[in-house]
């Protein structure tokens, strides 16, 4: 699609001025924020309202991932920066890298920290982050009016090769919906500053992000109940929060759950070596036996099924 934006094109939802906040220069301060907060109060039941769509792009994630394939965000602007912080964060919150989630930002690095110019209408350069993509891999194109270029052009080619697609986009009439095998389209309706999606319709599309990528990481088995024990431990912080987490999951001390952390230098392996009362080794062996698996009834991470096959009841 490389139809001209005109003035009498901008249709679309986020487009329209809100009629609320038409007189906000003319606001004190508080009376700004009282008028912000009050309009982006809406954004969780327009992301409520979409919920089977997100449920049907973190299980197309959930696919991909356990195929061998990789996510592709791929997205311009606000949008765009919103695909990587996704993608960014996946990795020391559950050790899943670019080999995993890898975010495409049009204009490359550079327009994460500034406007590059017209890098959103290249379509070319979206449709070649498909043409580059794996045969399990999923894209998932991200725009709020749904007729970015760069998108439109990753989902199209995306499509063409037979990958699965989904749009994250606020525009229920979203031209790059007819690429997508799945669209989240929340009606975040016209935004307090007209046109100004950072705001309701970025807080949505951060919203749906992180409910499709967490939904996935904890089918995926990168979680035990609501703890982290993939996280990657990079500092003081992190080190404590995962001896906490093996103390909360196992009941053992603290002085028993950094032990064992040391011991198995791995949280995983240390918690299946504390619930089984068991060495190191025979806890890794275990976890390898019964590795991640989406399938399996309430207990994805396996490591409910490796703590037990070591004699943990």
């Amino acid at each position: 699609m490389n139809d001209v934006v005109t003035p009498d094109s901008l249709t679309w939802a986020t487009e329209q001025a809100a009629a609320a906040s038409a007189g906000i220069d003319r606001l004190p301060t508080r009376g700004l924020v009282d008028l912000i907060v009050a309009h982006d109060a809406g954004v969780v039941d327009a992301v409520k309202a979409v919920a089977q769509q997100v449920t049907e792009a973190a299980d197309l994630m959930v696919a991909a991932i356990e195929a061998g394939g990789v996510v592709h965000y791929v997205g311009a602007g606000t949008s765009g920066r919103l695909g990587i912080l996704d993608a960014v964060e996946l990795f020391p919150t559950y050790d899943a890298g670019p080999e995993v989630v890898r975010a495409h930002l049009a204009g490359g690095d550079q327009a994460m920290m500034s406007a590059v110019e017209g890098a959103e209408d290249d379509a070319a350069a979206g449709a070649r982050v498909a043409d580059e993509a794996g045969e399990h891999d999923l894209v998932v194109g991200i725009a709020a009016s749904g007729r970015t270029p760069y998108v439109i052009g990753a989902l199209r080619a995306a499509r063409g090769r037979g990958l699965r697609t989904v749009l994250v986009s606020m525009n229920a009439a979203a031209p790059a919906a007819e690429y997508a095998d799945v669209a989240v389209l929340p009606d975040t309706g016209p935004e307090v500053v007209t046109g100004s999606t950072r705001m309701k319709a970025g807080t949505a599309t951060k919203l749906v992000l992180n409910t499709m990528s967490t939904t996935a990481m904890v089918r995926l088995g990168r979680t035990y109940g609501n703890l982290m024990i993939d996280m990657r431990i990079t500092n003081e912080k992190l080190a404590a929060r995962s001896v906490r987490m093996l103390t909360q999951a196992s009941g053992a001390s603290v002085g028993e759950a950094t032990r064992a952390r040391e011991a198995a230098g791995d949280t995983r392996v240390a918690l299946v070596a504390l619930l089984a009362a068991a060495d190191p080794e025979s806890a890794r062996a275990a976890l390898e036996s019964h590795p991640r698996d989406s399938t399996r009834p309430g207990d994805p991470s396996g490591i409910t099924a490796a703590a037990r096959s070591l004699g943990a009841s």
